[in-house]
């Protein structure tokens, strides 16, 4: 077979995700260097009866891109194709990772409204899943799509907008790989701003007590809270008429590198070998980060290097029931015998419009819970999980969680809108695979 037509074609290898939680075995993979290229993989792909799934940089803590058929590494569909400084706009091709989007429009004077806190996803694997930041006004890094390219199973290459294939744009950029494969994609950016980030310490009470304060006076709130203390670490990013006064290259190494990722990969490796001790560390660990404010272009603020290897699940509950399901998470830390070394991470998003997006038609906080890689996390995770669903989340794609087809149905309004566009762009199920037939069913 020429790989002219089909790019860069190899046996199968193990694939493993990044956290090494899933793992999977496809009979082949394709590394195509064109949409040409791809759409002739996926019509290879069905003649010979294999499934297709495409995976990015493997972010995703569920098996989204799992498979034992073909793989689609995307990693030449590289690169910004136009830049539409009259319209706001910029498409690039699906395998870009975020890292070199965002240095890409810096260079262009240019920035994304909103983005999430780590840059190493491709944009295609952090909007399929729904990565999202934190925001009292701006949402999801999907929700600012205007456009997008789709190769369907039956190989034919769709445009989608509001205005052309309305019905699929309406669900493809949180499409969780389940319509098609995704090979560009246009986002809505803006000239490129400053923020300010006021990081400080504050005790668990008060930032429950003052929440909706804090999310009212804020574009982007977030926090993170230690278990087995009262203890917060609160983030609050404001657009800024600068000057620009970024973290000094001492107090980032300090804090980023040292503080944030050497020292706690050393306290997280502790509590593993001994879990008694980590009540202890948490203590310290919620001290160590002292009050720092900074000005900067908005990646620089919103995203920070995370090396510490973890497994994580986030619930998407509706704003009014976060302090309530926070008050429940720490309730049944402290009544268990359960040792958390790793911080919960609670943000924000406004309702939008997407199909499968955690904040469809719906405002939003997002609890995050962690537990470090090689660490059981079972009995925490289902414990959490219990709280969550009491309260209607919607977990986060991309994380783990146990939920099925029947419940996604009764928490997303429109979730028969997307399996009903699903039977109509891939009837056969050319892109399934078995977390798609547990949370879409068959």
């Amino acid at each position: 077979m020429s790989t002219a037509h089909t790019g860069s074609t190899k046996s199968g290898e193990a694939w493993r995700n990044w956290a090494g939680n899933v793992t999977s075995r496809p009979v082949r993979e394709v590394t195509p260097a064109s949409v040409e290229e791809l759409t002739a993989a996926v019509r290879r792909a069905a003649e010979d009866g294999l499934k297709v799934k495409a995976v990015g940089t493997g972010h995703s803590f569920t098996a989204a891109a799992a498979t034992d058929g073909v793989l689609i590494r995307p990693q030449l569909l590289t690169g910004i194709r136009t830049v539409d400084r009259e319209n706001g706009t910029v498409t690039v091709e699906a395998g870009t990772p975020l890292k070199r989007l965002n240095l890409a429009l810096a260079r262009e004077g240019l920035s994304l409204t909103n983005m999430g806190d780590i840059m190493e996803q491709t944009v295609s694997g952090a909007t399929s899943t729904g990565t999202h930041g934190t925001g009292r006004d701006s949402a999801s890094i999907a929700a600012q799509i205007k456009g997008l390219e789709l190769v369907t199973a039956s190989g034919e290459v769709l445009t989608c907008s509001e205005k052309e294939n309305p019905d699929v744009f309406a669900a493809a950029r949180i499409g969780i790989g389940a319509l098609g494969i995704v090979t560009a994609i246009t986002f809505a950016v803006e000239p490129i701003f400053l923020l300010t980030a006021r990081e400080e310490p504050m005790a668990f009470d008060r930032v429950l007590a003052d929440f909706d304060e804090l999310h009212a006076e804020n574009e982007h709130f977030e926090f993170y809270w230690f278990p087995h203390t009262g203890n917060c670490n609160t983030k609050r990013n404001n657009r800024s008429a600068g000057p620009e006064a970024p973290v000094s290259r001492i107090s980032g190494f300090v804090e980023d590198e040292l503080l944030s990722n050497g020292l706690f990969q050393v306290v997280n490796s502790i509590g593993r070998a001994a879990p008694a001790t980590i009540p202890a560390i948490a203590k310290i660990s919620s001290k160590a980060l002292s009050a720092r404010t900074y000005t900067d272009i908005p990646y620089k603020v919103f995203t920070s290097p995370r090396r510490v290897r973890f497994v994580e699940m986030e619930y998407a509950v509706p704003r009014a029931a976060l302090v309530e399901t926070l008050r429940e998470l720490k309730t049944m830390v402290d009544r268990s015998n359960l040792r958390i070394s790793f911080p919960v991470e609670v943000r924000t998003a406004p309702a939008d419009d997407i199909a499968l997006s955690t904040a469809s038609d719906r405002d939003t906080a997002y609890v995050a819970v962690h537990m470090y890689k090689g660490t059981p996390y079972q009995r925490y995770f289902t414990a959490a999980e219990r709280i969550f669903t009491a309260h209607e989340g919607r977990p986060h794609w991309g994380k783990v969680h146990t939920r099925e087809a029947a419940y996604f149905a009764e928490v997303y309004p429109r979730f028969a809108e997307f399996t009903a566009l699903r039977d109509r762009l891939d009837p056969d199920r050319l892109f399934g695979n078995a977390y798609l037939r547990r949370v879409l069913g068959d």
